[in-house]
């Protein structure tokens, strides 16, 4: 499979709008969304770096949740526009560790706050290396 040399990216951000069927009848968004909302940041992260999560799990690699953690600050509300800035914070042997800003576009406050570590698994979902390749530097 063709895979870039090195994850050259360390951050990206998206921008979002909170759907109707994100929200509670207050038109404020729930707290299960979030989580979904950060892999959406993980995703377009890898694939800024030219890689698609499809390609690695087709490789033999995956990645599982092993730890989640959100800071929930102000509610995010239905049809706002919200940018989230994902960046990579740590790679070693088996495990990548992401954070996560979620802002409000109109006015920059910040609504959420959150952080992963991603254990890096084979298709048994045994714990495996992480790939050279999504290191930044050359290890």
């Amino acid at each position: 499979m063709d895979f870039p040399k090195r994850m050259t990216i360390q951050s990206h951000t998206i921008t979002v709008a909170a759907r109707y069927s994100e929200t509670d009848q207050g038109g404020v968004v729930h707290h299960s969304v979030y989580p979904v909302w950060f892999e959406m940041g993980r995703t377009e992260l890898l694939r800024a770096n030219g890689l698609a999560y499809k390609k690695l799990e087709e490789s033999g690699v995956s990645f599982v949740i092993a730890e989640l953690c959100i800071k929930y600050c102000k509610p995010a509300k239905y049809d706002e526009k919200l940018q989230l800035e994902t960046s990579c914070s740590g790679v070693t042997a088996s495990k990548i560790e992401h954070t996560y800003k979620l802002t409000r576009c109109c006015d920059g406050v910040i609504l959420a706050e959150g952080s992963s570590i991603l254990a890096c698994v084979d298709a048994e979902g045994k714990v495996r290396r992480i790939p050279e390749f999504m290191y930044s530097e050359p290890r």
